[in-house]
């Protein structure tokens, strides 16, 4: 039997199905992926607002994952994140109950299961704990300790809270459709597992995941999760600014981000300009390009702030040999890596989902697919909790053509114009929102 793991990943901007299994080098091969573009109000700040419509959008990004296989989802794993999500830092102990002395799995196992009757505020709920070190008796700074023999155990931990609210509004949109949700797993987590590598998480590296409607930081050192936080702010909110800023349609701003966009105001095409249809036959307006990037630049750079913020705040900001690793769709930000660089003094790379997963198999090379493979990656680690027989072969059936399938993921963008001065030509941009096309979500 294929040992097969499905998850969706439901965030601001894109809706992923993805499901993957494991080849005969232990690497992981994506087997297919659908993605819908999330529908407008459905989900704010990666927190579901419309069960319905988001769980209709989720249907349609399942649909068309299993029109490219033979599979049939019936169990997902599934990201959470959101502004909801805190993060706290707490202690427990316990006392060794042998006659030895001596440390077992049991004990460790007895002071994470108590530790998760802590105390919380009303409508909270743990997501996940990651233990930090342990100490032992008088000696500190343990990670396994497994063996070592005292009367005392003390175990510190970084604990992931989340809203149950948010959590059960997620859980409903797939039991809506008749999906079985598995586990929660937190997306800056998941994205980790896609992108770092163990010697990243080893000498000390900030995962910063820019997505639609968040972005996402973890920081981890010596191998370990030490810090997790959520900023509002992503993608969206650099359109926004730009649709405010030109008083022009949402569709059209965001075309321009991507497409004339760039994080560092001077690197912009000089003496260049974007003209945009009017609406209904009004004017159409033309937008100087160094003017465009600085309203980007303004808002990036605010974003960056409150990462480095974020950083200091984790007490790691100093550890971080292996600098910034970003990703997610907002990575694609033309020169936002020299920005980031810049304003935070660590080395900055644009990081993707390949380091664990198979050539094989769909297209998953992206930053903005980093959070959907990290769910499988996850998956596969926690195997056991998952029913194989579950993800079944579906009889064969004619594969919608590919037309329709960009018809349903069309974002509705229509063509804006850059016109090139310094050229004295014009250069028309379609934009499609496509498997293909990256741009931030």
């Amino acid at each position: 039997m294929r040992e097969i793991i499905t998850a969706v990943d439901i965030g601001t901007t894109k809706i992923v199905a993805i499901a993957g299994e494991k080849d005969e080098q232990g690497k992981i091969r994506i087997i297919t992926k659908g993605s819908v573009p999330t529908p407008p109000k459905s989900v704010k700040h990666g927190v579901v607002l419309n069960i319905e419509i988001v769980s209709d959008a989720v249907r349609q990004a399942i649909k068309l994952a299993e029109n490219k296989s033979d599979l049939h989802f019936k169990e997902v794993f599934i990201g959470i994140a959101g502004q909801h999500i805190k993060s706290i830092q707490n202690s427990h102990n316990i006392y060794i109950d042998n006659e030895e002395h001596r440390i077992t799995q049991e004990d460790v196992d007895k002071i994470i299961s108590e530790i998760k009757s802590i105390s919380l505020e009303p409508g909270q709920k743990i997501i996940d704990i990651i233990p930090q070190n342990f100490k032992v008796d008088t000696e500190s700074g343990i990670d396994q300790p497994v063996g070592f023999h005292g009367k005392e155990l003390t175990g510190n931990f970084h604990i992931i809270i989340g809203e149950k609210t948010s959590a059960k509004n997620i859980n409903r949109c797939f039991e809506l459709i008749d999906i079985v949700p598995k586990t929660l797993y937190l997306e800056p987590i998941a994205s980790s597992e896609a992108v770092l590598t163990e010697e990243e998480k080893e000498a000390g590296v900030a995962l910063i995941d820019i997505g639609g409607g968040t972005t996402d930081i973890a920081v981890f050192a010596d191998g370990i999760l030490r810090h997790t936080a959520v900023i509002p702010f992503g993608g969206n909110v650099i359109t926004k600014d730009i649709k405010e800023a030109y008083k022009i349609l949402n569709k059209h701003a965001e075309s321009l981000k991507i497409e004339c966009g760039t994080a560092l105001s001077e690197f912009a095409k000089k003496d260049s300009i974007a003209v945009i249809p009017g609406i209904n036959g009004r004017e159409q307006k033309e937008i100087e390009l160094i003017e465009l990037s600085k309203v980007i630049q303004a808002r990036m750079e605010e974003i960056i702030e409150i990462i480095n913020f974020e950083l200091l705040n984790s007490g790691y900001r100093n550890k971080l040999a292996a600098g910034i690793a970003l990703t997610g769709g907002g990575a694609l930000l033309e020169n936002l890596p020299q920005l980031m660089k810049y304003k935070t003094g660590l080395d900055v790379k644009v990081s993707r989902p390949s380091e664990n997963i198979s050539s094989g198999g769909a297209r998953v090379n992206s930053p903005k697919l980093s959070t959907a493979v990290g769910l499988i990656l996850l998956g596969f680690e926690n195997a056991d909790t998952f029913d194989f027989t579950s993800v079944q072969k579906k009889k064969k059936k004619k594969r919608k053509k590919e037309t329709e399938e960009k018809k349903s993921s069309n974002n509705g963008f229509k063509s804006i114009i850059t016109k090139i001065t310094e050229n004295v030509k014009q250069k028309t941009i379609d934009f499609f929102d496509d498997e293909d096309t990256e741009f931030n979500e």
